[in-house]
């Protein structure tokens, strides 16, 4: 190989490996009726592990999930909470069991999270950034 090719493959890669990045941004999102407007990273967490059942303004919090098949879970999962799918089903197992609460509503995709939040104004559920359109209202971003 002579190294011009050697350079091209080099930059070829790093564009490649520069363009993931974009690619792993997930949007946290709620309706546009919704009353929220912003959240923490710990308040979101809090409401897709359990912990709480409401929003910052006291409404009631309506979490939908995507399927365990979805890129976009990991991805939230392990950038919002700090805890991998397995992690996050140990959780919810044990808060099923006990009768604590219920796990959030399990969607097909991004497209029909965003369909079932902007129609309800208490739910509330994650998709890729490049998916949110003028339907939700991104009130948390993990990048």
């Amino acid at each position: 190989m002579n190294s011009k090719y050697i350079l091209r493959l080099v930059a070829a890669v790093a564009l490649c490996a520069g363009s993931l990045g974009a690619f792993a941004q997930v949007a946290v999102v709620v309706g546009t009726k919704s009353a929220v407007s912003t959240m923490t990273a710990d308040q979101v967490s809090g409401i897709f592990l359990g912990k709480s059942n409401s929003f910052p303004s006291g409404g009631t919090a309506v979490p939908t999930d995507q399927p365990d098949s979805a890129a976009v879970r990991e991805l939230f999962y392990t950038k919002v909470t700090g805890k991998n799918t397995a992690q996050v089903k140990a959780a919810w197992s044990r808060l099923v069991f006990s009768g604590k609460a219920t796990p959030p509503k399990e969607l097909a995709s991004s497209a029909e999270v965003k369909k079932f939040v902007a129609a309800n104004p208490d739910a509330i559920g994650y998709i890729e950034k490049s998916a949110v359109d003028s339907s939700v209202k991104v009130v948390f971003s993990a990048d």
